[in-house]
């Protein structure tokens, strides 16, 4: 059983169209078999009458939700990363789990990961998605109930692996290799520093970024409103396409922003990497 830890995102329709393997949707419905598992606090959210099963976007809402009751939250790092996913496979030669047994192993692999506490009635928003064969999903919402952000602990990716090492040999499954060679299977969450670039490269995208939506309604703007009666005219016009290159300039500048960013992180790792080399036997 292998877990890998992915990078922190602002929303969580990707991770969960990743674990479900294709797009969500608001007409294919997740059932009990799909959805095995999720935070205890849920049962407090759904009533009786309504509707047992939701579609896979209303469960990408339902993670979503503690962003818009607590808009202020944020990490230490003063980003909103909050989607938190990660997800274990297992070995192509072990036998099917059952229900029973892919519920058990997502409550204790988000105990390890800190985001289910017993007895915390605040926790975080969370759900197990059992979609493709020999692979279980965990996304949630590092934002309690409460508004509090939670810091997941610093040696997640330990827990994991322990954990999972104690989980394959419960429910007697082929245990994963030991060693060296079996760590770049785990994928580490990326520093401050990359998260910020990775936030400023997607406001600065010139394709699907909020800065060129902006300024694609600034550009159609000033070519339309020369015709218009009664309008400023070009004075107007030409103020507008001011706006848009002011725009594209800063667009730029975050691209640039960002790429130093990264720069930064690499030249801080390469004097760690050497220094590894120099020590090696």
């Amino acid at each position: 059983m292998i877990p890998r830890l992915h990078e922190r995102t602002h929303r969580p329709h990707d991770p969960l169209a990743e674990a479900l393997g294709r797009p969500i949707s608001p007409n294919e419905g997740l059932t009990e078999y799909t959805v095995v598992a999720h935070w205890p606090g849920l049962d407090y959210f759904t009533l009786d009458d309504e509707q047992k099963t939701w579609t896979s976007v209303q469960w990408a809402e339902h993670l979503e939700d503690p962003y818009l009751e607590h808009p202020f939250a944020a990490s230490p790092d003063d980003d909103r990363l909050a989607i938190l996913h990660l997800d274990v496979r297992l070995h192509p030669d072990d036998r099917e789990l059952t229900g029973p047994e892919w519920a058990e192993t997502a409550h204790r692999l988000a105990r390890a990961a800190g985001i289910e506490i017993p007895g915390k009635e605040h926790g975080c928003r969370w759900i197990a998605v059992q979609a493709q064969p020999e692979r279980l999903d965990l996304i949630a919402n590092l934002i309690h109930l409460d508004g509090a952000w939670h810091t997941p602990p610093t040696d997640i990716l330990r827990r994991l692996s322990d954990e999972a090492r104690r989980i394959e040999q419960d429910l007697h499954l082929i245990p994963v290799r030991t060693g060296p060679a079996a760590r770049p299977s785990i994928r580490t969450e990326p520093t401050a520093s990359a998260q910020l670039a990775s936030v400023l490269t997607q406001l600065a995208d010139e394709q699907a970024g909020p800065l060129a939506t902006v300024r694609g309604l600034v550009e159609h703007t000033a070519h339309r409103i020369p015709r218009q009666p009664g309008a400023a005219g070009t004075d107007t016009a030409h103020r507008l396409e001011l706006i848009t290159r002011r725009l594209h300039a800063i667009q730029q500048d975050l691209d640039s922003t960002a790429a130093q960013l990264v720069q930064l992180r690499v030249a801080a790792v390469l004097p760690a990497a050497r220094y590894t080399t120099r020590r090696s036997p």
